[in-house]
C-alpha cells in the first residue's frame, strides 16, 4: 500500500491480501453457466450462507482493512467503484456509489465523481460526497493504520495530513455539492479508478464514527448489515433494507443472511466440506484447501465436483538481497536463477495443482504481460551453468541465510530451495522466524540479517503497477516496504514513474512490460511459480467462481440452491 514518497505498501500487507490470471482450470473447476453472468436476476434468493474462515475476527473498518473488493467487506460496504467479475473470467472496474468510474482532467491529475441517486446508509440517510470525503480522510489518522494506502502519497498534501480528528480537512478532496467529489493528485495516475475501489473510498458518517467500535459495528451501505457478533466465534449478516439493487451492478445479494464461522482450522474446514452434511451444504471455505486434503479430494468424485481451483495467479519468488556481500554481483544473482530447482519448489508447494512454473514478474492476466524467459533451463534448473557463473564472478562460498516464516509448509519450500542451490556448490542456512519477526526482518532495518527470503505477491488491483512498483521501486526498501531484494535501479525507478503517470492503458502496459524485462536482467528475484488457490464449497452453493483476477471467489455473487 502506500506510504511515504512513491507508493509504499504498509507493514503486514503481504500478498495474502495478496496477487493473478485465472481461468477456471480443468482440475475440479466449476463450469461456467448462464446463471453466473453477473445479472442481479440470475442469483437465487434465500437461505443462509456459511463462510468458514480461519480468521479469528473480521475488521469492518475501511480505514484499516486490506480486504479485496469482491470479498468480505464488499457485502456490507460499498465504494466509489467496484469490481465486476464476468462469466468469461475477466474483471473490470465499474461504478458503485458513483455514476461512472471517474472523469479525468488536468492531464490525469484531477478526478471527478458524481454519486448515484438512491444510495443510502442502513438507516435510510442518503450518502453524500462529504461522507465519502470523511471516509478517505479518516484513513490518514495515526489511530487507524494498516489499511490499503496507495492514495496517501497520491493525493496532494497527503504526506503531511494526519486525519480529521483534530478538525483539519484534506484540501485536495473537494465536495462542491452533496453529489460531487473531486480528487486532486500530485501527478497523473492512470489507475485511479481502481484506487477508489479500495475500502477507504466508501462512506462513513462522521456522527457515527467511533474508532473503538467501528471495526465490529460499521454503518452498512451494501446489501447486508452486521446483525450479531460472537467474539472469536461468528459474525452474522442480515439484509440491509436501505440497499437498492437497481443502483448496484456488482452485487447480487442472493442469501437472506450470511454467517462467518471464525477461527476454523483449515484441515477441519476441508473435511467438513468433503462430508457435505447439514449446514455445510450451504457453506464454502474462505481458506485454501491444504495439500493433504487436495490429494483426498482427487479420490472423492463427489467432493472433486465441488473443488474450484484458480488458474496461475500470485507470484511466489525467491528474493535475493542485492545489498548483501557477494549478492551485489549480478553474475552471482544470475547463477542463482539457474541453480534453483523450481520443480522441487512446485512439489513442495503441493504439485502442479499448486501453481505453474514462473519466469517473469507480471502475473498472468495482467495488461502489459509479455512472456519471456531470460534464464532458460529445465524445470529442475541447470547447476552446471550456475557453477560456471559463480566461477566467473569469483564467488567465495559463504553460508547464505535463507530467512523464512516458521510454518511447516514454508519450511518445506525452503528446503527445496536449499537442495537446489547445494547442487551448484552453494551453502544455505535456513533460518525460521515467527511470522511477525520475519516481517520485521525483511521489511525494516538495513537488510543485514538475511541474504535470501521466500515470499509471494498478489497485486491489489489488476494492473502491472501492483506487480512491479511495490516490489522493485527503490522507495519501497525498508521502512515497511516490500522491496525484499532491496533492489535499486534509477532507470527502473524512472520507468515505474513514467508508467504510473501514463493514462493511456496500452501505453502504460508497454512501459510496465519494459520495466519487467529490465528488472529481470538485473536478477534481483527468482520467479518460482504462479500459485493456484483451491477452494471447496457445499453442494447447495451456486455461482461460486474464480475470475481471472483475483484468485479468490467472488463473495458478492454467491447464491444458494433452494
Amino acid at each position: 500500500m502506500t506510504r511515504n514518497t512513491t507508493r509504499r505498501r504498509s507493514v503486514g500487507a503481504v500478498s495474502a491480501a495478496a496477487a493473478l490470471a485465472l481461468v477456471l482450470t480443468a482440475c475440479g473447476a466449476n463450469d461456467k453457466d448462464d446463471s453466473a453472468t453477473g445479472s442481479p436476476a440470475a442469483a437465487q434468493q434465500g437461505g443462509t450462507l456459511h463462510i468458514l474462515t480461519s480468521a479469528p475476527s473480521i475488521n469492518w473498518d475501511p480505514a484499516t482493512s486490506q480486504n479485496l473488493a469482491i470479498t468480505t467487506l464488499g457485502l456490507v460496504e460499498r465504494r466509489l467503484t467496484a469490481w465486476q467479475t464476468n462469466s468469461d473470467g475477466s474483471t473490470e472496474v465499474v461504478p458503485d456509489l458513483a455514476t461512472d468510474t471517474g472523469t479525468a482532467s488536468d492531464d490525469g491529475k484531477t478526478w471527478t465523481y458524481t454519486l448515484k441517486d438512491g444510495v443510502a446508509f442502513e438507516d435510510g440517510t442518503p450518502i453524500t460526497s462529504q461522507d465519502v470525503k470523511y471516509s478517505v480522510e479518516r484513513s490518514f489518522a495515526p489511530e487507524l493504520t494498516g489499511g490499503l494506502s496507495y492514495h496517501k502519497s497520491l493525493l496532494t498534501g497527503g504526506d503531511d495530513y494526519a486525519g480529521p480528528y483534530d478538525g483539519k480537512t484534506l484540501d485536495s478532496i473537494e465536495t462542491p455539492d452533496d453529489k460531487t467529489i473531486v480528487f486532486h493528485l500530485d501527478s497523473a495516475y492512470g489507475d485511479w479508478p481502481w484506487i477508489v475501489s479500495m475500502p477507504a473510498f466508501g462512506a462513513v458518517p462522521e456522527d457515527k464514527d467511533d474508532v473503538s467500535t467501528y471495526t465490529t459495528t460499521p454503518v452498512a451501505t451494501g446489501p447486508y448489515k452486521v446483525a450479531d457478533t460472537q467474539e472469536g466465534t461468528s459474525v452474522t449478516l442480515e439484509r440491509n433494507d436501505a440497499w437498492d439493487q437497481s443502483t448496484d451492478e456488482a452485487r447480487t445479494a442472493g442469501p437472506d443472511s450470511v454467517v462467518f464461522e471464525l477461527g476454523q482450522d483449515e484441515s477441519v474446514v476441508a473435511q467438513r466440506l468433503i462430508a457435505d452434511a447439514g449446514d455445510d451444504q450451504n457453506a464454502f471455505g474462505a481458506t485454501f484447501v491444504p495439500a493433504a486434503q487436495l490429494a483426498q479430494v482427487q479420490n472423492d468424485a463427489n467432493a472433486k465436483e465441488r473443488l474450484v481451483t484458480s488458474g496461475p495467479g500470485a507470484l511466489a519468488y525467491l528474493a535475493i538481497n542485492t545489498e548483501a556481500e557477494g549478492l551485489d554481483d549480478v553474475k552471482v544473482r544470475e547463477a542463482l536463477q539457474y541453480a534453483v530447482d523450481k520443480q522441487a519448489f512446485q512439489v513442495a508447494s503441493g504439485g502442479a495443482i499448486a501453481g505453474d512454473l514462473a519466469t517473469m514478474l507480471i502475473t498472468p492476466g495482467i495488461p502489459g504481460r509479455e512472456e519471456y524467459d531470460l534464464y532458460p533451463a529445465e524445470p529442475s534448473g541447470d547447476p552446471d551453468k550456475a557453477k560456471d557463473l559463480l566461477a566467473d564472478a569469483g564467488w567465495k562460498d559463504r553460508p547464505l541465510r535463507l530467512v523464512v516464516p516458521d510454518d511447516a509448509p514454508t519450511r518445506a519450500k525452503a528446503e527445496a530451495i536449499e537442495q537446489g542451490l547445494k547442487r551448484a556448490g552453494l551453502t544455505v542456512k535456513i533460518v525460521t522466524q515467527p511470522a511477525e519477526v520475519w516481517t520485521q526482518t525483511v521489511t525494516q532495518g538495513d537488510g543485514s540479517k538475511y541474504d535470501l527470503t521466500l515470499s509471494s505477491w498478489q497485486p491489489d488491483f489488476p494492473s502491472a503497477n501492483g506487480n512491479i512498483q511495490p516490489l522493485f521501486a527503490s522507495s519501497q526498501i525498508g521502512d515497511g516496504g516490500y522491496n525484499l531484494s532491496r533492489y535499486s535501479n534509477a532507470d527502473v525507478d524512472a520507468l515505474i514513474e513514467q508508467a504510473t503517470q501514463e493514462t493511456d492503458t496500452d501505453a502504460a502496459a508497454a512501459l510496465w512490460a519494459q520495466a519487467d524485462r529490465a528488472i529481470g536482467l538485473d536478477a534481483p528475484v527468482v520467479p518460482l511459480i504462479y500459485t493456484k488457490n483451491s477452494f471447496l464449497h457445499g453442494s447447495k452453493v451456486q455461482n461460486f467462481e474464480i475470475p481471472d483476477f483475483p484468485a479468490y471467489p467472488n463473495y458478492l455473487k454467491v447464491s444458494l440452491a433452494p
